[in-house]
């Protein structure tokens, strides 16, 4: 395992460039290992071990501090701007018990207060009891996938895989999918417990199952800079 490494301003700078360069970057070891361990205690968050994932984590007052946390804070702040928050949060976990594999896709929900007509807004679902509905490109452009690992993410371990600079074609059809694949190498998301990984929402990315299962646990943090149209409402501000 790479040594923890105090957060220092320089990294960000890398960061927010992979971002901007490719649609993602990942850090060193740059979340205290206190921190990780608050996480990994959490009893809401030890349910993942039996279902591979846990929604609406922004609910929990230890994911809530995370978000607003120096390293995360720093990621998000560094690509989004100093007003920027955190409007979903969500924990993957893979290990023998729960070992799946994610085909290619774009992330392209948010989650909401309630559900409202409102124009670019639709194929409205609720998952966790939480509304939840298609956003508008635009929206989806200045958002920011923050991902936590707690634990070393190898090649072993099912990583995400990511194909660079695909977030910049907007809301991609199954057929563009497919030939943004055949075309595009893929990059491969290795991270060291402690590690932050950001991507884009529209980035492609997916990820197979763990050929050495875990834990492989992961905070995913969603950090937006606009508030909504129309009324809505985000779920969670953080």
């Amino acid at each position: 395992m790479k040594p923890f490494l105090a957060p220092n301003p320089d990294w960000t700078m890398p960061f927010a460039g992979g971002v901007d360069a490719r649609g993602w970057a990942v850090t060193g070891p740059v979340v205290p290992p206190a921190d990780l361990a608050a996480l990994a205690g959490d009893p809401a968050l030890a349910a993942a071990d039996a279902r591979g994932g846990v929604r609406n984590l922004l609910d929990l007052p230890v994911v809530r501090a995370l978000a607003r946390s120096a390293p995360v804070r720093a990621a998000a702040e560094a690509v989004l701007g100093p007003g920027c928050f955190a409007v979903r949060g969500l924990m993957f976990d893979k290990r023998a018990a729960a070992n799946w594999k994610v085909p290619w896709h774009q992330d392209l929900t948010v989650a909401v207060r309630e559900r409202l007509d409102v124009a670019g807004f639709d194929l409205w679902s609720f998952k966790a009891g939480v509304a939840h509905a298609q956003a508008p490109v635009g929206l989806l452009e200045r958002m920011l996938a923050v991902r936590v690992h707690l634990d070393d993410c190898g090649p072993d371990n099912g990583p995400l895989r990511l194909i660079p600079a695909s977030h910049r074609s907007g809301h991609l059809s199954a057929a563009e999918i497919e030939a943004w694949r055949e075309r595009h190498a893929a990059d491969v998301g290795l991270a060291a417990s402690g590690a932050i990984l950001g991507f884009r929402p529209l980035l492609l990315h997916a990820s197979g199952p763990a050929a050495a299962p875990g834990p492989r646990r992961v905070v995913h943090l969603e950090f937006a800079a606009d508030r909504l149209p129309g009324g809505l409402q985000w779920r969670w501000t953080v």
